[in-house]
């Protein structure tokens, strides 16, 4: 096959920043997907749906005037975040989800909830609103293997909640282990998952072989290759609690070449154009459109998207850097071939 035309895709997990970078995230992404749940994890985090209305508004106004692209608003959950805050936020009709960052996994998550319990009158008001709880899974205790801390949240703070709150719907975020596939597989309807390209296409010697590569540093880190094999099986299953996040999170070249390099890849330019390849090497290609562009919607209650894209199969070369505000930014596969391409004029 050298010519696909798919539904347009949706990506349910993205990183646009803020300001300057707006211009050049929102236009790679805005290319490639038609709508995008957008992280809510800024410098200060967006926790108010007045913040999160406002950022909507800078998205928009960098957008190409020729694109589709939705942002679909999300809140960054805190210790401290009010019934009435979630409420107005699903009011809006413009928030489509909470983040809950345990406090200090990653990026920009000081603010996270330290205190699970004490968010339970939020999961019960996200239960009777049905909005989603968006979840970067990891345990913050630093205690546990950095390599374990996904199985470990799963474990310890996960399966109690949804004991708890039965109805309540929950995305997995970028997931990156076996154990969360099988958990994912096993649990109701209302739980899925998203899956990135950088965890379906690397494994963790591609971020220490040859000495420390920090464009591949990202978290949930890189895990063993069982791992890759088994998130590439889930999203080329056909299950429809597998679908696609890029978790694209872009940092410039000088903070990721830094002594503590910030953690986060950037897949923007080339999401879609990998996620084929990937379904392709796995002799799947007849399953991509589910995954890129029915999953995501038919999960969050959403049309799907009418118009469609085209990729067709011709080799290109990513370049090995690409503008990020007034700096910038080392891409995935920087200076590497890529196999499909979009068809011109997208």
């Amino acid at each position: 096959m050298n010519r696909l035309t798919i539904t347009y895709p949706d990506d349910w997990h993205l990183h646009v920043r803020d300001e300057s970078a707006l211009v050049h995230t929102v236009f790679d992404a805005s290319q490639r997907f038609a709508r995008a749940i957008i992280m809510p994890n800024l410098k200060p985090p967006i926790i108010t749906t007045q913040q999160a209305l406002a950022y909507r508004n800078r998205i928009l106004s960098v957008l190409p005037k020729d694109r589709i692209f939705q942002p679909l608003m999300t809140l960054y959950l805190t210790d401290n975040t009010t019934a009435e805050e979630i409420i107005r936020a699903k009011d809006s009709g413009y928030i489509y989800g909470v983040k809950l960052y345990p406090a200090g996994v990653t990026t920009n998550s000081d603010s996270g909830v330290a205190n699970l319990a004490k968010l339970y009158p939020i999961f019960e008001i996200l239960q009777r609103k049905t909005l989603p709880l968006l979840l970067h899974g990891e345990t913050a205790d630093l205690n546990i293997d950095i390599f374990d801390r996904e199985k470990i949240f799963i474990e310890r703070n996960l399966i109690p909640i949804l004991h708890d709150f039965p109805e309540l719907k929950v995305v997995l975020e970028h997931i990156s282990t076996q154990e969360a596939v099988e958990f994912i597989q096993a649990t109701s309807s209302n739980i899925a998952a998203t899956i990135t390209p950088h965890h379906l296409l690397l494994n963790r010697n591609a971020m220490l072989l040859g000495g420390i590569q920090p464009h591949h540093y990202c978290l949930p880190v890189l895990k063993r290759e069982k791992h890759r094999q088994a998130l590439i099986t889930a999203a080329t299953s056909g299950n429809p609690k597998f679908f696609l996040g890029t978790d694209s999170a872009p940092h410039s070249k000088s903070n990721k070449e830094s002594a503590c390099g910030c953690a986060g890849i950037y897949n923007s330019h080339a999401a879609l154009e990998i996620y084929t390849e990937i379904f392709e090497a796995a002799d799947s290609l007849n399953k991509l459109e589910g995954f890129t562009s029915f999953y995501g919607p038919d999960f969050y209650e959403l049309p799907r998207n009418q118009a469609k894209i085209t990729l067709i199969k011709s080799p290109w070369k990513v370049p090995e850097t690409l503008p990020f505000g007034d700096q910038v930014l080392i891409p995935l596969q920087a200076g590497l071939t890529i196999n499909w391409r979009l068809e011109k004029n997208q």
